[in-house]
């Protein structure tokens, strides 16, 4: 196939770029390069012939349809997104202008494009999104692909405005949307200011280890290798109109996670700490709005489709300790960069505008 996709030099889009790239599909990265994205993520795939690069914002409407009518993909994935809810708190205006009127943008290229008579007639527009948009849960139960919309922060608002959107132009204009959903990823490449990256450097300098409040708030953890596979199988034999939750089957509190990254780190650095690194886990106040659990029921992908998710989360937790442990030069770079990783969300009382 000839895939367009947005947010390519992040994290999760990497891993696609990646994984399409080594499986022969022809592939254009659409990628503005904000703070968290990368183009070392994506060096491995950089030289193929089957790989080509775009610097854009998705939210430039013109530009997203000159990509487009010029590329000419089979399928659109649209991954490009302000993803931090951290973030999303001190500074909502962002994630409201690149998550929505970005997807806004997109999908009427896509529109553009399909009745210009140019795309291929099995053309799909695969919009990537969040468990998130669903809230929060309570003990027991999980998310699927017809739980209600309730979303939280404002980074999940958004992300569920633009689920909303691709489903009217879907039903509207008959674009042949597909959606998926995600728990939470983790793995190689990820931009160090979610909890596994995070926990990870912060242990390795001797370092206090954040922990939101008690650390009791549940997620499910995909690794992001699979989440790249489940979006690659979705792409090409996933029905429009139809939407994926995609999970790894592997719950656990944020406590129970960062302990275990401490025992893992403990077993190849038994000298680092006397008190081991888990001496380090520090408990700060909680963020506004943490949902307390989220828990996913991907039974439709795996009946349909025939994808399951095939990194357990210990071998997964290993793989991006090693990872990081190995890629000192990357992180590196993301410090000459000049890009400080920080703790976010607190900051309730900064109201930001645009103009």
């Amino acid at each position: 196939m000839r895939l367009l996709i947005t947010g390519g030099a992040g994290f999760i889009g990497s891993a696609v770029v990646r994984q399409a790239v080594h499986a022969g599909h022809d592939v254009l990265n659409v990628d503005k390069l904000t703070y968290a994205s990368n183009l070392e993520n994506v060096a491995s795939v950089a030289s193929s012939a089957s790989y080509r690069f775009a610097q854009a914002d998705i939210r430039d409407g013109a530009q997203m349809l000159e990509l487009t009518s010029g590329f000419r993909p089979d399928a659109i994935m649209h991954l490009a997104a302000e993803s931090h809810v951290d973030r999303s708190i001190d500074g909502p205006a962002e994630f409201i202008q690149t998550n929505v009127m970005g997807t806004f943008a997109l999908l009427e290229a896509a529109r553009a494009y399909v009745a210009s008579g140019a795309a291929p007639g099995a053309f799909r527009f695969h919009h990537v999104s969040t468990d998130e948009v669903f809230g929060s849960l309570g003990a027991t139960g999980a998310f699927s692909e017809t739980s209600p919309y309730q979303p939280n922060s404002p980074y999940s608002a958004s992300k569920a405005g633009s689920d909303m959107l691709a489903r009217a132009w879907r039903e509207t204009y008959q674009l042949p949307v597909i959606t998926s959903n995600c728990s939470n990823n983790y793995g190689p490449f990820q931009f160090p200011e979610k909890l596994i990256p995070v926990v990870i450097m912060k242990a390795r300098a001797g370092a206090p280890i954040p922990v939101y409040g008690e650390g009791l708030n549940v997620r499910d953890w995909l690794y992001v290798d699979d989440h790249a596979d489940a979006l690659l199988t979705i792409v090409q034999r996933g029905q429009p109109g139809e939407s994926y939750i995609v999970g790894g089957r592997s719950e656990s509190t944020n406590i129970e996670l960062v302990t275990r990254l401490c025992d893992l780190l403990d077993e190849r650095f038994p000298d680092a700490h006397k008190d081991g690194h888990a001496s380090l886990i520090t408990h700060v106040a909680d963020r506004p709005g943490h949902d307390e659990r989220y828990a996913v029921d991907c039974s439709k992908i795996e009946r349909e489709l025939g994808w399951v998710p095939s990194v357990a989360l210990g071998d997964g937790l290993e793989r991006t300790i090693d990872w990081y442990l190995s890629n000192d030069v990357w992180i590196q770079n993301l410090k000459n960069r000049g890009i400080k990783v920080e703790r976010l969300g607190l900051n309730t009382q900064n109201v930001k505008t645009t103009s």
